[in-house]
């Protein structure tokens, strides 16, 4: 989401060495009797062979939960990316692997949350770019993604569950649109889609986009936008300065061009959207990463989680609100005013159950049984308690693309937990 801004013989009793592996006898071999030694003529049976359990195989579409496919509980490492220059020692560094074994110990800092979201987020989306084509709904999109979502990650209210609402911004609209009931939108074969998708396991989130088109004219967009996502990640690390990180970001992005009906468009990256930082149940935790360079000091640090996200434009390369609104989340530092509106204190209780300080979108509220909420929701809103995110349109006619992965600033290595194959 974007940031604006066995048993034993009896006890003294001899057994003679041939029968001491009953298994080895050859069916039909003699029992001696305690009696007088004579042949019994019982049969010894065999022991049947334990029958291995079949791993567990995920379906198509995605339904199986990851404690089936990964009973251990450990789940996959993402990318590993060593630090460089004066932070290249920590990857041999005793004190700093010291450091990382007491962190997995942690229960609750243990990197298997991350990752656990970040494996449901690998397999969720590439089931997306599998089946989503044109033709579709926007609300058969949404709902593709966000059911494999909930069942890969066995939704369990705010223990594990969807992140925030899945992004599915078209064309010149760059970020937070997701279909409303009602919503009739259809993709078309010239559309750009930017697919954003949230995961959280315990209040760490994975925060990872990518963009699909149909139409040849933009690969070149999105092969920038790439590009600069990746540059950023590169640059980031401990004691990296945000200011910098984003003038490498500007440099990749700008060094693109489209052509467009005969027409070269220059990549401008979206000056008033950035990446950030990301801490429990908290999608924007305060530090943006921009997309344009600036005198920004702030340092990333030991620990941290960044949201490493760029947009690219054809157009002005700056976007303003507009459209139906259909994000919200309750504000982590929300007032304690009084309401006057019942029906907005019963919304709230609703908000702080089912979300507490998740982004979620109108659907999400359809879904936990509430009805004729407009009014309190904008209640909440105009009391300071729910912060509302409007959709960011570039102009009319414009393209935009959508690349981000989550990284985490480990002790001796940087991790970028949501990498997969597909991107």
């Amino acid at each position: 989401m974007t940031d604006i801004t066995n048993e034993k013989p009896e006890e003294g009793k001899q057994v003679p060495p041939e029968l001491e592996d009953e298994d080895s006898e050859d069916e039909g071999a003699p029992d001696v009797s305690a009696a007088g030694g004579e042949a019994s003529k019982k049969k010894k049976k065999k022991k049947k062979p334990k029958k291995k359990k079949k791993a567990a195989e995920q379906s198509e579409p995605p339904r199986v939960g990851l404690s089936k496919l990964f009973p251990s509980g450990v789940y996959p490492e993402g990318e590993l990316q060593p630090y460089k220059d004066d932070n290249s020692y920590r990857t041999t560094s005793e004190e700093k692997r010291y450091l990382e074994r007491i962190t997995c110990e942690d229960p609750d800092t243990t990197y298997q949350n991350i990752r656990r979201a970040a494996e449901v987020h690998r397999q969720a989306r590439q089931y997306a770019q599998r089946t989503i084509k044109p033709g579709m709904t926007m609300t058969e999109i949404a709902n593709l993604i966000e059911d494999s979502t909930r069942a890969l990650v066995e939704e369990n209210g705010l223990e594990s569950g969807v992140g925030f609402p899945t992004g599915l911004s078209l064309n010149n609209c760059a970020a937070h649109y997701t279909p409303n009931a009602g919503d009739n939108i259809v993709l078309q074969q010239g559309d750009v889609m930017k697919v954003d998708i949230g995961v959280h396991v315990r209040g760490r989130i994975v925060d990872s986009a990518f963009t699909m088109t149909w139409e040849p004219t933009y690969d070149k967009l999105l092969e920038a936008v790439k590009a600069a996502t990746n540059t950023g990640i590169r640059e980031s690390g401990i004691d990296a300065r945000l200011g910098e990180i984003a003038g490498a970001i500007q440099e990749t992005m700008e060094s693109y061009e489209v052509e467009v009906d005969g027409k070269v468009l220059p990549v401008k990256p979206i000056a008033n959207l950035s990446g950030h930082s990301i801490d429990l149940h908290q999608i924007h935790a305060g530090k943006s990463v921009c997309l344009v360079k600036n005198d920004d000091q702030t340092k990333m640090e030991e620990g941290e989680y960044f949201a490493i996200e760029t947009f690219g434009s054809t157009g002005r390369g700056r976007v303003i609100e507009g459209g139906e609104c259909s994000h919200y989340a309750r504000k982590v530092d929300a007032p304690h005013v009084p309401l006057r509106l019942t029906t907005a204190k019963s919304l709230l209780k609703s908000i702080n159950k089912n979300f507490g300080t998740l982004p979620f979108c109108r659907r999400y509220l359809d879904r936990a049984g509430e009805s004729k909420y407009l009014l309190a929701l904008n209640h909440l809103v105009g009391q300071g308690i729910v912060e509302e995110y409007p959709p960011l349109f570039d102009q009319k006619g414009a393209m935009t693309a959508q690349y981000e992965h989550t990284i985490l600033l480990r002790p001796t290595v940087k991790e970028v937990v949501s990498r997969g194959d597909d991107y």
